[in-house]
C-alpha cells in the first residue's frame, strides 16, 4: 500500500486507541481535500484486521505488502472488509453525484455474517460527506446501535456540514496540512519522474495536501493564480480579464482546471482579507463569503462554468485598490 506521510500524531492517536483494546467503533476522520485521509482510513482498517488475525511486525498503522491480510485488501477480497464511495456512471467516465441509500443498506450483509478471518470488521466510507440524506440516516443506526467488533472509518472534508447526530457518535480525528519536508517526500513518492523544479512548485500549490497536487500536476496553476492575482491588484474595469478566464474555463476540456479556479478564487479572497482591517476587511470578509457560497453551490447544482467563472472573477476585483465595492 502506498506509504503515509506525515500525520504522526493522528497515527499515535490511533494506535494508542488499539493497544488500549477499546477502540471506538466510529472515527471521523477530517481535514482538506487531498491530505491524505482516505489513505489513513484505508491503513487503519487493514491494521485493525492484520492485528485480528494475528501479529504484526510493522509498527505504527503500517501492514507488510507481503502479509496474508494486506493481500486479501488489495485485492478487493477480504470478506470482512466494506469501502463505500460514489460509483462510477453507466459511462465509465463521471461518479455518481453520492453514495446512495441502497449503498449504505448494502452494509447488513457484513453486519449479518459472522466476521471470517478475524474478531473485526472495518467499514470505510470516502467520504461521508457524500452520502445522500437518506443514506446518512440508515448509516446513523448503524453509528446508534454499532455492531460488534466493528470499526467505521469514515472520510470527511466538511464534518461541520454533517448530521450533528453521526458527529455526536464518532471520535474525530483531525489530520493537518503536510509540512513542506513531508509534503515533498510524499510527491516524490508519488511521481518519481518528476525533477525537483516541479516538486517544489507542486509542493507550493498543493499547500500541504499531496493529493490535491498531484491532482493539479500540468494544469499550469501558477499561471491561473496570475490570473487572479492581477485581478486583485489591478481589477477588471472593463471586464476584459473575467470574460477572458471565463471563456477559457467553461469548455469541458477544461474541467480539471475550473475546478481549481472554484477553490483558488474563494482563497485567494480569504489571504487578501488577513492583510486587510476597518471597511476593507469586511469587505473581503463579505467577498469570501459569497465566493466560498458560489464555488459549493458549482460543484453541487452544476452551475453553468462561464457564469461562474465571471461572477467569481468579480468578486476578487472588486478587491482592488479603488474599484467599485459594489462590483459582482
Amino acid at each position: 500500500m502506498t506509504p503515509l506521510h506525515g500525520h504522526e500524531s493522528a497515527v499515535t492517536a490511533f494506535r494508542t486507541a488499539l493497544d488500549s483494546g477499546r477502540l471506538h467503533h466510529a472515527w471521523l476522520i477530517a481535514g482538506r481535500k487531498g491530505i491524505g485521509k482516505a489513505l489513513f482510513a484505508d491503513k487503519t482498517a487493514l491494521r485493525v484486521l492484520a492485528e485480528g488475525a494475528g501479529s504484526v511486525a510493522a509498527s505504527g498503522i503500517d501492514v507488510p505488502d507481503d502479509h496474508p491480510t494486506a493481500k486479501l485488501v488489495a485485492a478487493g477480497s477480504h470478506p470482512d472488509l466494506m469501502r463505500l464511495e460514489r460509483l462510477t456512471r453507466e459511462n465509465g467516465i463521471d461518479l455518481a453525484r453520492s453514495i446512495t441509500v441502497d449503498q449504505v443498506r448494502g452494509l447488513q450483509r457484513l453486519f449479518t455474517t459472522t466476521s471470517s478471518l478475524s474478531p473485526w470488521r472495518a467499514v470505510v466510507i470516502d467520504a461521508i460527506d457524500d452520502l445522500e440524506t437518506a443514506g446518512a440516516n440508515a448509516l446513523l443506526k448503524n453509528l446508534e446501535e454499532p455492531p460488534p467488533n466493528t470499526v467505521f472509518l469514515l472520510v470527511s472534508h466538511a464534518p461541520e456540514r454533517l448530521l450533528p447526530t453521526i458527529r455526536s457518535r464518532c471520535r474525530v480525528l483531525r489530520l493537518s496540512p503536510l509540512k513542506s519536508d513531508a509534503m515533498a517526500s510524499a510527491l516524490r513518492a508519488a511521481i518519481p519522474d518528476a525533477d525537483e523544479e516541479e516538486i517544489l512548485a507542486l509542493t507550493a500549490a498543493g499547500e500541504g495536501a499531496p493529493g490535491r497536487a498531484v491532482a493539479w500536476r500540468g494544469l499550469d496553476i501558477d499561471a491561473l493564480d496570475r490570473d487572479l492575482e492581477a485581478l486583485v491588484r489591478d481589477g477588471d474595469p472593463a471586464n476584459a480579464r473575467r470574460a477572458a478566464l471565463a471563456q477559457a474555463l467553461a469548455p469541458k476540456s477544461a474541467q480539471a482546471r475550473y475546478e481549481v479556479f472554484l477553490e483558488r478564487a474563494p482563497q485567494l479572497i480569504a489571504a487578501t482579507a488577513r492583510n486587510r482591517t476597518g471597511p476593507a476587511l469586511a469587505d473581503a470578509l463579505a467577498a469570501w463569503e459569497r465566493a466560498r457560497n458560489l464555488a459549493m453551490a458549482a460543484r453541487r447544482l452544476s452551475l453553468d462554468p462561464a457564469s461562474t467563472v465571471f461572477e467569481l472573477a468579480g468578486l476578487v476585483a472588486a478587491l482592488a485598490p479603488g474599484s467599485d465595492r459594489r462590483a459582482a
